[in-house]
This record gives structure tokens, sequence and C-alpha cells, in this order.
């Protein structure tokens, strides 16, 4: 009885659910053995809805066996030329095998003799198949480009979107809960102090859904959010990013002040008023950080309080101090009593400071704003040189495509700043002025204040602070550290004074 050797490929869905499955190939081959006389004795199948990895180690086991057992079998069995290879270099495989190992290749529905005119027929057969399968690389391709070219992602849309059908076409939509969730998330990490993990605390702790199947949300993921330019109205091919269609969830300032958190390494603690670079240490100078400790209480509940330590207090040598949150409190109200001005005449004096030093500040401005706009010129002028290029054919797409990138976000960036630039100093001068208005009663809207109006005060109030030992010394912005002392002092240093001095041992404790 004759043994052979075979080899069963579908190429796709389509072609199995048009009769040209792994079983109606198998059941071809089995009967052309049968009638040969002889039988299957190994049987090899590939499914191309696997991964090429899969594809490649069926294929070199096929080749192996072949290669090992050539003098028991007597023949390769194939359904069709292109059902053995779907490329040139796999059929010169089996074809070695026939002219080395003496193993005849047959095609049971296109079977041809092993002469020059037979294999020429294959070779054919096997070129036709392997054009097929390179052009159709090509349209897909080419498919794929003309969709990104037209604003489209070419695969699933990533979290926020969704895939739709729409006149026959796949397009993408906002979904509005998962949108709610990303703009959540960015508002969360830009403007809220806090780190991944309290951004995912968070997410957590307001009850929203990360997906169906995950109803929590993994750090991973909001990480990977943070990171898409998705939201920035920007698809990606072939690691770069074009324009696309979708609705923007996300301004480019929010987008730009998250990058610059990310890429800086800068890690801010959870939503603690004092911490995220605020202060730092007295001894050593780094940073200090905040930390939630929980203590259970005798009926079972648990009571929360905040501590701000050293990031380097477990250093040897380094002071174990921790602070209470309660107890800087109480140093920054005590701050805010002293910056109380009772004198009318004295408070117009202030306002006619803060205006002269606006009427400097808008000289800066200016100064800025030139050459700004001296380098969006610049950077438009080599955005044209470039298009000139590509249309020269210089350059490729693909180095077009990544200078292009470059250069959009580096304007975006310059437009950026000159939009900040328009309104900050209007916006600084205005809250400074508020603040001084507020002066008298400062201490009652701080109390009653959120914690994104807290760091926003202790912004324009301080310039920065150190925590020495347990005592807060901030060290004060003009003209606030003139509220500070009382308008006149003989302590004041320059442009600024160390408020700690002024500060006695029963409001800093």
């Amino acid at each position: 009885m004759k043994k052979f050797a075979a080899l069963a490929r579908v190429s796709s869905r389509e072609q199995e659910r048009e009769g040209f499955s792994l079983e109606v190939q198998e059941e071809a081959l089995r009967k052309y053995a049968a009638q040969a006389g002889g039988e299957i004795v190994k049987f090899f199948k590939i499914a191309e809805t696997a991964s090429k990895g899969e594809q490649r180690k069926a294929f070199r086991e096929l080749i192996a066996y072949a290669k090992k057992n050539a003098f028991a079998l007597d023949g390769l069995l194939f359904y069709k030329v292109d059902r053995a290879s779907r490329n040139l270099f796999d059929y010169v495989e089996l074809e070695r095998l026939e002219s080395e190992y003496d193993l005849p290749f047959i095609s049971v529905s296109q079977p041809t003799e092993n002469t020059p005119a037979g294999r020429m027929m294959r070779r054919t057969l096997a070129n036709m198949a392997s054009f097929y399968t390179e052009q159709q690389s090509v349209d897909v391709r080419e498919g794929l480009s003309r969709r990104v070219k037209e604003g489209w992602f070419v695969g699933k849309a990533p979290y926020g979107y969704r895939n739709i059908r729409k006149d026959g076409r796949g397009v993408v939509e906002v979904d509005q809960e998962a949108a709610a969730n990303v703009k959540r998330i960015y508002q969360l990490y830009a403007y809220e102090n806090m780190t991944l993990d309290g951004v995912t605390e968070q997410m957590n702790s307001e009850g929203r859904v990360f997906r169906k199947s995950q109803p929590s949300f993994p750090r991973g993921s909001i990480y990977n959010i943070l990171r898409d330019r998705a939201y920035l109205g920007e698809i990606p091919y072939k690691g770069e990013w074009y324009p696309g269609k979708q609705e923007l969830l996300v301004d480019r300032a929010t987008w730009n002040r998250v990058q610059a958190l990310l890429g800086g390494s800068i890690y801010h603690a959870t939503t603690l008023t004092y911490a995220g670079q605020f202060m730092t240490c007295g001894h050593c100078g780094h940073p200090i950080t905040g930390e939630l400790i929980k203590r259970k209480r005798k009926d079972g509940g648990v009571n929360y309080h905040v501590y701000y330590r050293c990031a380097q207090y477990t250093k040897k040598d380094h002071p174990r101090i921790r602070v209470k949150e309660a107890d800087i409190e109480a140093q920054v109200l005590a701050l805010f009593d002293k910056m109380k001005v009772e004198d009318e005449s004295v408070r117009d004096w202030f306002r006619l400071v803060l205006a002269s030093q606006t009427r400097d500040a808008q000289a800066d401005s200016r100064a800025q704003r030139q050459e700004l706009t001296r380098q969006e010129t610049l950077i438009i002028q080599q955005q044209d040189r470039l298009l000139n290029m590509r249309l020269a054919e210089d350059i490729d797409q693909e180095l077009f495509a990544k200078k292009h990138t470059e250069l959009r976000d580096r304007l975006a960036s310059i437009k950026l700043q000159l939009d900040a630039l328009d309104r900050s100093h209007d916006e600084t001068a205005e809250l400074a002025a508020k603040v001084f208005e507020l002066s008298q009663t400062l201490k009652e809207q701080w109390l009653t204040a959120d914690y994104a109006t807290k760091r926003r005060l202790l912004e324009i109030v301080c310039l920065n602070a150190v925590l020495d030992g347990v005592t807060l010394c901030p060290e004060m912005r003009k003209p606030f550290d003139v509220l500070a002392e009382g308008l006149i002092s003989e302590k004041s240093r320059g442009n600024r004074i160390r408020t700690c001095d002024l500060l006695t041992p029963s409001q800093t404790r």
C-alpha cells in the first residue's frame, strides 16, 4: 500500500463559507489516496486565520517530516498548487523535495506530470498564487493609506470612541460614557494634582465603569489614555500621527500640560494641599510629600490622618519628623491674618503698587510675544520648504510625515504659548487684585475653598516654601511680602522675606 503525506490550507473564513474548507480538501485528498491504492499517514492543516508564526511552524513541520521520511513516502498531496504555498520561497522548498528526495508533488485537482512541461505548468500556477498574495497586500496597504488620508482609523477605535457602519463605510463616533471618563481622567491628572494611582482610585471611587467586561479602571489603561493623541483629533499609522475626523475629547492646552507632567517625571502626591512640589525639606532640600494614615476606631470605623514629611525621611541621620496637615493649616491661616490691611489709605497705595507691576509685566509680555512670533514665522517657512521637497520627491512620504508632525507640534506649542501670554498677564493681575480685595476675609474664604482654589491661592501668594522642622517658612511674592510684614519691616530683604521670622511660637505649632 502506498503512503502519502498531505497538506490542506484554507486562506480565509470567506472561502470556508463557500465550501473551500479544510474538511472539503481533506475529503478530496483522502479519496485520491484511496483511489491510488494507498493512504495518508501524516496530515498537515494550516488555517491562515491563525498567526503567521503558527502558519510557518506548520509548514516547517511538513518539510522536516517529508525529508525525514522521504524513503517511505510515495508523494506529497495537495488540493491545488496555490494550497501548497502562497509564495515562491515555499514552493521552491517543495520542488526541492521532488528533485533532491525523489518525493513527487501531486496536486489532486490540477494534475501535472513530473516533466519539464508539467513543472513549468506548476511554476506558472505558483507564480499566479504568489502574484495574487502580493497584489492583495498592496491593495490592502493602499486601502489603509486612503482611509488614513480621509481621516479615519484603520482598526479598532480607541477608548472613548466606537466603530460604526454608516452608508456602507466604517467610521467612528463618540462613545458618550467612555468619552466622559476620558475627560475626567485628563481633568484629574492635569489640574487636580493626582498621580496615576490617585486617578485610578478616584475613577473607581466615583462609581465609573471602564468597560462592561472590566468595570474597574486599570492603572496601565489610564496611562495609555493619557498618552493617546487620538483625543487631540489625530490617528496613528505606521508610527506617525495624521489629522483625523473624530471629535476632539481633549483641548491642546490640557494635552500639553499632561505630557509635561508625564514626560517630566513629576510625580505628584494625591489631592494633598501642601504636597506636589509646594514645600521642600529644611534639612536636606528634598520635596515634602504627604501620606494618608488610616487608623481603626474602637467602634470598627476608620479615622484618616494626613501627615507631611520629607521624601528622604527614612535616610540615616535624617530627622524623623512628621507634621500634621492641621498644624500646617494653622500656620497658613496665621499668615493670612497678618495680611489684613485696615487703613483705607494704605489699601489705595497697595492698589497703585499692583498697577505699577502690571505695567512692567506688560513690557516683558511684549518682548516674549515678539520672540514667539518670530519662531512661528520660521516654522511656517520650514513647513513650506518641507512640502516643496516632498513635491519634488527629494524626500519620501515616511520622512515627510515624521517631519511634518514635528513641525506641526512645535507650531501648536508656540501658538499655545502666545494664547497663554495674551491671557496670563491679565489673569494674573486680576487674580492678584482679587486676592488683595479679599485679604480682609481671606481666612474665611480659605476655610470654605476646595483643593484647586487653595493651591491656586498658594501659588499666587508664595514663591516657594520650606518646612523647617515643624515650622512652615514660605517665601512670599511681592507685594504680598509687604502685606505679611504689615507694609513696613526692617526684615525685608530685596524682593522677598521669610515669614517664619514673623510668626510667634504659638502660631507655628
